[in-house]
């Protein structure tokens, strides 16, 4: 079997490292290899948890713009799922490869879902080269106390470090370090959400790579991205642990309504969906069929990380027509070698001077293109060229299914298709068409819909013939999806979109809360 004419890319011009990357283990036998998320923030939240954290320092982090972070609070990593989505991350373009095209985590995510920042001066600056006991004298002068040495490593502080500290400190309006630390607000002049988005591409492109066993970054972004745009993914959701609408402090104070992400800090049901199965989730991936500065193709920088921001290849999740994107450019690969060790003294702005200044530029290069009421649409010849160069399947089966029409047995869609026939049934009955010349047309629709229900009430649970193809789950997997279902068509789960409109966030065809319309959503135009 060829496995560039089944698996892709047939067409390697674009996804030209396709040897280097995880999903090719996975052919190799490797499939229940699943990443460890590198986190060391239990503590932290736990220590926030049973210490109110006082008015004056939340009023501070929403001067600073982390008080969204801080709202959202903490949620269990999924690696399985992670695993899964890393597999089809490209490190040539920073996208997700999925079989309806292809999908990224943009600024926008990061504004709505975390309320961070993202425009402003780029994160960046010089690796001074300090002693141990300068940096002790940094940190007092600058948060509040002089950590270790041992918990010091160059310019890096260990979270372990703070947590300890802020466990030993009951925080309250009078606390002295909250009057030491310099130039607090003047960090909201920086774009704090394309260094967490420059981080994050890097770690997801580091852990795409041949080998790798462990992701950092910030995953649980990418966590609620899923959860929010793959329908067979989300979970059912409880109550917010957190408080969604603004917090009075006074008659003249408040702070605002908490983000997006805010709402999936809650208890997670798993009934109807899909869980802890890297197996099964690549299954779903590979089934699935069909602010301006938002759009701003742009260099994410974050010190020696400079990773490139491409909207205008996922237009269709800003519900503008999609057209066939540029080739990428093969320069922009070379920065993922770039880091900062052994880089003391390194200037990182001079360094970065040119994708310094295409940030300054970054209004320039706000992408504008037709908007579209059918997301699926694209320009003519846009899915014969992304099925030659995407990477079609992941999983390890060599049996392939049959690509065009309804996909029987495992594929969770026949109560949808029944549903939607069932409608299409009581429209005809309760409808009569007057009009001469369009009697016959409707009369002979109603009968093939007929026919169609007729073929779904007989259809058996397996009747899918192995080809040549698309892949066919393997008995494990299939025992384990067959446990699991999308949800029922009241949610109005009526297909998967990875695709979203223009001026809000969240796709009416989701089965996900609404985000809040406060302080952090964009609000339509």
């Amino acid at each position: 079997m060829d496995r560039r004419a089944v698996y892709g890319p047939r067409d390697g011009t674009v996804l030209s490292q396709q040897s280097q990357h995880r999903s090719d283990e996975i052919l190799d036998g490797d499939i229940d290899e699943v990443l460890q998320a590198k986190r060391a923030d239990g503590k932290f939240w736990k220590n926030l948890r049973e210490q109110d954290l006082p008015i004056r320092v939340q009023q501070i982090l929403h001067q600073i713009g982390f008080y969204g972070v801080y709202s959202c609070g903490r949620i269990q990593y999924d690696c399985h799922l992670i695993t899964a989505l890393v597999e089809r991350w490209r490190f040539e373009t920073h996208f997700f490869h999925f079989r309806v095209g292809e999908a990224t985590i943009t600024l926008q995510d990061v504004q709505v879902i975390w309320g961070l920042p993202i425009d402003g001066e780029p994160v960046s600056g010089t690796d001074l080269e300090r002693t141990s006991v300068q940096w002790q004298e940094y940190c007092m002068q600058y948060i509040g106390f002089a950590p270790e040495e041992g918990a010091l490593k160059g310019s890096r502080l260990q979270v372990k470090a703070i947590i300890h500290h802020i466990s030993r400190v009951h925080i309250t309006p009078d606390t002295p370090h909250l009057t030491v630390v310099q130039d607090i607000v003047a960090a909201r002049n920086y774009s704090w959400g394309s260094a967490v988005l420059a981080f994050l591409y890097r770690e997801l492109c580091n852990a795409s790579e041949k080998g790798k066993v462990a992701i950092g970054g910030a995953l649980q972004l990418v966590q609620i991205w899923a959860w929010s745009r793959i329908i067979p993914l989300c979970p059912g959701l409880g109550a917010p642990r957190v408080h969604m609408g603004p917090h009075q402090i006074d008659n003249n104070r408040a702070l605002p309504g908490a983000p997006y992400g805010a709402m999936w800090n809650c208890e997670h049901t798993f009934t109807r969906t899909v869980r802890t199965t890297v197996q099964v989730i690549r299954d779903i991936l590979d089934e699935m069929q069909y602010d301006q500065l938002w759009r701003s193709i742009c260099p994410l920088i974050f010190y020696a990380i400079v990773e490139m921001h491409h909207p205008e290849r996922v237009l269709r999740q800003f519900g503008m027509m999609q057209n066939i994107p540029d080739q990428p450019d093969t320069r922009d690969m070379s920065l993922h070698k770039i880091t900062r060790s052994n880089r003391t003294g390194t200037d990182w702005v001079l360094q970065h001077i040119l994708y310094i200044t295409r940030w300054q530029r970054r209004y320039d290069t706000v992408i504008e293109r037709q908007l579209i009421s059918n997301r699926r649409d694209t320009d003519r010849g846009y899915w014969e060229w992304y099925n030659n160069i995407t990477r079609h399947f992941v999983s390890s089966s060599t049996d392939r299914r049959v690509e065009s029409g309804y996909q029987p047995g495992d594929a969770p869609m026949l109560p949808i298709v029944t549903q939607q026939v069932n409608t299409l049934q009581t429209l005809f009955q309760s409808k009569s068409v007057d009009v001469e010349g369009y009697r016959q047309l409707v009369a002979q629709l109603e009968h093939e819909v007929q026919i169609i229900a007729e073929a779904i009430k007989h259809q058996p649970q397996q009747t899918a013939t192995p080809s040549d193809s698309a892949p066919t789950t393997s008995h494990r997997q299939r025992r384990s999806s067959s446990q699991m279902s999308i949800g029922s068509v009241e949610r109005g789960d009526i297909g998967v979109d990875i695709a979203g409109p223009s001026t809000a966030y969240t796709p009416q065809d989701y089965y996900v809360p609404q985000p809040p319309q406060d302080y952090y959503v964009p609000q339509p135009s």
